[in-house]
């Protein structure tokens, strides 16, 4: 099969011809028809993210993955060949500690990551653990369902955490914001989007999209908020994200890493107002998303790129060239 491989952080990925993945128990293998591309996957790239198990090198980055079961392995029941699935972020737990027994499997420390600890849709073809493999909802195409397994997915969890309030701030106008306002204007929430400072294509783009309220992030919103969440990668929105909330709000940091937090006056806190972050996802998250998914209308903003042109898709994410998602078709 063909691929796209990092060898190394901070060099570009390599096209190579790999050995298509054989199926162990309780795997699926998938044909890709169509992968997004995450800014988890710039992170891995820049070497900003690492733990003790990964990055895998050499690595087949990706994590958005829409595709189609091409076999399955023994032992697993409730696939077919010929299943439209998806593979997002969560990879395998170990399924018995206290996390993963609780509910909480995105905290499981034994955890491992599609395009992080194991190969993941950067390719023709990939295998995923059938516990962490979803069904995708009919009436999406694979271009279309890729973003919703990890910008949405994670959207979608951030959105939860955040709580049922009505003004909603979102900082980064990325993949993931734009498909979070979009579920959250189907219940009946209303969006106020942060961009860039003079980034009037993407505040555009935030109203397109039913915000009711666009501009810099150096700015404040018209209105105190009840709660935020931070897609963009940047510490230093946390302050002004905390002073643009209303005594009680919360503010959801929703990306994997993020740079340094400044030092804050604890006026900032005060008021009973929340800081958390969100890690990761569970499969309850994603089988609430995928259901929603239709009914909400959500439809990503994708911009499509050969599976060749991965380099380029990643450099265009990182500059800030396009809006909405993009996906990367083999």
């Amino acid at each position: 099969m063909r691929a796209m491989v990092l060898d190394q952080p901070k060099t570009p990925l390599v096209p190579r011809e790999l050995a298509t993945p054989r199926t162990a128990p309780g795997q699926l293998r998938i044909a890709v028809e169509a992968c997004g591309v995450c800014r988890t996957d710039l992170h891995i790239v820049d070497g900003e993210l690492a733990d003790a198990k990964g990055p895998k090198l050499p690595l087949v980055l990706g994590h958005q993955i829409a595709g189609v079961v091409a076999e399955v392995g023994a032992g697993v029941t409730g696939f077919e060949v010929g299943d439209r699935v998806g593979v997002p972020w969560l990879a395998w737990t170990d399924g018995t500690c206290a996390y993963c027994t609780s509910g909480r499997e995105n905290l499981c420390r034994a955890a491992r990551f599609t395009g992080f600890h194991v190969d993941g849709g950067y390719a023709e073809a990939c295998v995923a653990d059938a516990r962490y493999v979803f069904p995708l909802p009919s009436g999406y195409s694979a271009v279309e369902a890729a973003p919703l397994l990890c910008a949405a997915l994670i959207g979608y969890r951030s959105l939860r955490l955040a709580g049922d309030g009505k003004r909603l701030g979102l900082y980064g106008f990325g993949s993931a914001a734009s498909l979070v306002t979009q579920v959250a204007r189907h219940l009946g929430r209303e969006i106020y989007a942060f961009t860039r400072p003079g980034d009037t294509r993407g505040q555009a783009f935030a109203r397109e999209l039913g915000a009711v309220w666009a501009g810099g992030s150096d700015q404040a919103p018209p209105h105190l908020l009840d709660a935020a969440i931070i897609f963009a990668p940047v510490g230093a929105l946390v302050p002004p994200a905390l002073a643009a909330v209303a005594p009680g709000g919360v503010v959801v940091c929703g990306g994997i890493h993020m740079s340094d937090i400044p030092q804050f006056p604890y006026s900032l806190l005060w008021e009973e107002r929340e800081l958390r972050s969100v890690a990761n996802l569970t499969r309850r998250d994603g089988d609430e998303l995928l259901a929603l998914a239709p009914a909400a209308h959500l439809r990503p903003t994708a911009n499509v790129y050969a599976l060749a042109d991965a380099n380029r898709a990643l450099d265009d994410l990182r500059a800030g060239h396009f809006e909405g998602s993009a996906v990367l078709v083999p």
